[in-house]
């Protein structure tokens, strides 16, 4: 199985006066994007928040998954993922930790069985394997 996804930006201006826009081509995403999105709170989004968002979606599925092929079907998971951009001291910038929080009401499945899923889940996504930078996982459960 083979899938291609895509999206698009663009930008008017240079540097912190710019204006940018991006979109992906299912339409789920069409926003403003700049300096002032990704420094200041402005309304729009930024990188490091559509990272976070694909990382959560992500690992959230392989969780899933993880939880289905262990024999479960019932139970909600809900994921939250921070990613923290810093300045590398040389000018520039890196994504240096995506943290991941899990919480999980999962009836018949244990505490220790849910942290071991997660944990392949998060080694195991996709996402995960694409970021070069620490990742953690922090764990809330409900059996």
């Amino acid at each position: 199985m083979k899938t291609i996804n895509s999206a698009s930006a663009s930008y008017e201006g240079m540097g912190k006066d710019g204006k940018g826009h991006v979109s992906t081509k299912s339409g789920a995403l069409d926003n403003p994007y700049g300096f002032k999105t990704r420094f200041e709170d402005a309304a729009g989004t930024n990188p490091e928040e559509m990272i976070a968002a694909a990382h959560a979606a992500c690992f959230t599925m392989a969780t899933s998954f993880q939880l289905a092929e262990a024999g479960h079907e019932n139970g909600t998971l809900h994921t939250t993922c921070d990613v923290t951009l810093e300045g590398d001291g040389e000018g520039g910038f890196d994504v240096t930790k995506s943290a991941l929080k899990l919480t999980g009401k999962l009836p018949g499945v244990t505490k220790e069985e849910f942290e071991e899923l997660a944990a392949k889940a998060k080694e195991g996504c996709p996402i995960s394997k694409l970021f070069n930078c620490e990742i953690t996982l922090e764990t809330e459960f409900e059996g």
